[in-house]
């Protein structure tokens, strides 16, 4: 149980989830230029869809994976630990058959009687096999996570998000132009079906690539197995009940956010025509919050989830050997390294929200310097966003796995009040939306944090926590935005945003160093940590 454990699995999976949110922009750009709104409408619910199913079949169940093995790895038990990973990768192979079927044969009634967009039936049917697929590659992923090898996880995430890319952007623009179901689909419905078979044509070779992984290191798992003297078996029905026991709180959990974003539509829209706005106006402010400021979010929330998947195993197999100084070392880091990720990130969208926002959408100008206030907002909640994501870690590690699911509901609930009499405001209107999301992270922040306090006693370091990277946040905040200002004096947008960005990641670097909030054996005991110390002997850092 290490820092070096903790920090170089989050660095991994970060890694590759950054490239597969890059690979994820490049492939939507192309794809709803080549189809229009019309094929994205289309495409739309038939991914929104395969989204909830998918949800039902991989949030929990990988979790509950990584969770079960890590306990029995620190233990010994490798035997149990591989019959737990079998029993997994068959119940969550039963679930994704389930979800294949549905969506293959329902496809029809769904798009016609539900969605009441007949021609996303096909872009439906594209994604059965995906749901088939991918649970059982997730059941590989939650076996490796539980021995805290994340490579697996991060390299079959970049060939899934590389195959889905490449197949579904080549047969998209193929299906747009072909005869192939062209007197039952229209060539937007077409290219929807095509772009959507990526995902099933990604969930094949990252298979592949887990399979194979799984297969290079059969050898050792047999040798643990055949050298595992433990002597307990526990009955198959005992691993299930408890796999589900663990998995249905944070599957529900997972799909709390989704649920979320459903009322949130319902309600800003209602409550803007409500006080007058007109109704393409309601959909333009809606389209800032969630086509515009939302997305931005989700490229440093990257991070937080690879310190989840990260640090759950971690806790699982402390708390299993009764390591109560290891459990608690490693949930200190696990908030540290989360105030080191997400105040600066969060400090760099508050300055540079309207720089940003125009740098990534320069044809709706307008629309992007309205959305600027929401996103400003919504970078202060990432920080309580970041917590939630870590501490849910921490407490599903700990066997409280209800207790995130809990305190989330109610600040959904703290959410629904705040945007109904905020949106209702004329001079706030969206931005209010944007404040209930701060509130729900705020309070289930403060809420998870009680109950990670209660359950392990930890005590977090404020000052090296929270205070050392505030600061060092702030004064890269200051900096960043002048120099903006004065890369700006050059006119362009663009190369003053990105050099920005340059000099704010740099003075940050700077400046977590000078305030010791990282010290130079940390530096030393992370991967590549060596090089990067003599780096900073170098430039005199230290």
């Amino acid at each position: 149980m290490s820092k070096k454990s903790l920090v170089t699995s989050a660095a991994i999976l970060a890694a590759a989830g950054f490239i597969v949110k890059i690979l994820g922009a490049f492939f939507r750009i192309p794809l709803t230029n080549w189809i229009g709104a019309d094929g994205m409408a289309n495409y739309a619910p038939a991914y929104a869809i395969y989204s909830v199913l998918l949800v039902i079949s991989t949030a929990g169940l990988p979790v509950a994976t990584s969770k079960m093995v890590s306990e029995r790895y620190a233990v010994g038990q490798y035997r149990e630990a591989e019959r737990v990973f079998r029993l997994s990768r068959l119940l969550m192979t039963a679930l994704g058959v389930m979800g294949g079927l549905v969506v293959l044969f329902g496809a029809g009634p769904i798009a016609e009687h539900f969605i009441h967009i007949p021609g996303s039936a096909l872009a439906m049917q594209a994604t059965a096999p995906a749901l088939i697929i991918v649970p059982i590659m997730s059941a590989y992923r939650g076996y490796f996570q539980g021995q805290q090898n994340m490579n697996p996880t991060a390299v079959s995430q970049i060939v899934e998000q590389v195959f889905r890319v490449g197949v579904g952007l080549s047969l998209g623009y193929y299906m747009i132009n072909g005869t192939l179901f062209a007197e039952q689909y229209d060539p937007g419905a077409r290219g929807a079906a095509g772009g959507c078979f990526g995902a099933s044509a990604g969930a094949i070779f990252g298979l592949i690539t887990v399979l194979l992984i799984y297969s290079a290191n059969k050898k050792a798992i047999r040798r643990r197995i055949r050298n595992d003297q433990n002597k307990v078996r526990e009955s198959s029905g005992h691993i299930l009940k408890t796999i589900t026991i663990i998995a249905i709180p944070i599957t529900i959990g997972a799909a709390l956010l989704p649920l979320m974003n459903s009322i949130d539509a319902s309600i800003v829209n209602y409550r803007l025509l409500q006080t007058g706005w007109e109704t393409e106006t309601a959909k333009d402010l809606y389209g800032q919050l969630t086509s515009m400021a939302d997305p931005i979010i989700g490229f440093p929330q990257v991070f937080m989830q690879a310190i989840i998947v990260s640090i759950v195993p971690m806790v699982s197999a402390a708390k299993r050997v009764n390591d109560k100084e290891g459990l608690n070392s490693t949930i200190a880091l696990g908030f540290r390294m989360t105030t080191l990720i997400a105040m600066p990130c969060a400090a760099g969208l508050l300055v540079l929200a309207k720089p940003a926002l125009l740098l990534l959408y320069p044809l709706q100008e307008k629309s992007a310097i309205s959305a600027t206030p929401c996103l400003q907002v919504l970078a202060l909640g990432f920080i309580f966003l970041a917590l939630v994501t870590t501490m849910t870690g921490i407490l599903q590690g700990l066997t409280k796995q209800n207790w995130p699911v809990i305190n989330l509901a109610i600040g959904i609930v703290i959410k629904i009040i705040v945007t109904w009499i905020l949106v209702g405001i004329g001079s706030i209107n969206i931005v209010g939306a944007a404040v209930g999301t701060l509130c729900a992270y705020l309070t289930a922040a403060a809420l998870d944090y009680l109950c990670v306090r209660r359950f392990t006693g930890v005590r977090i370091q404020v000052k090296q926590t929270v205070v050392k990277p505030a600061l060092s946040a702030i004064v890269m905040a200051v900096i960043a935005y002048g120099a903006y200002k004065l890369f700006m004096l050059a006119g362009h947008n663009s190369i003053a945003t990105l050099a920005a960005i340059l000099v704010g990641a740099c003075v940050y670097g700077v400046m977590v160093i000078k305030t010791k909030t990282i010290t130079r054996d940390e530096i030393v005991s992370i991967k590549f940590g060596t090089k990067i110390a003599k780096i900073g002997d170098k430039l005199r850092l230290w």
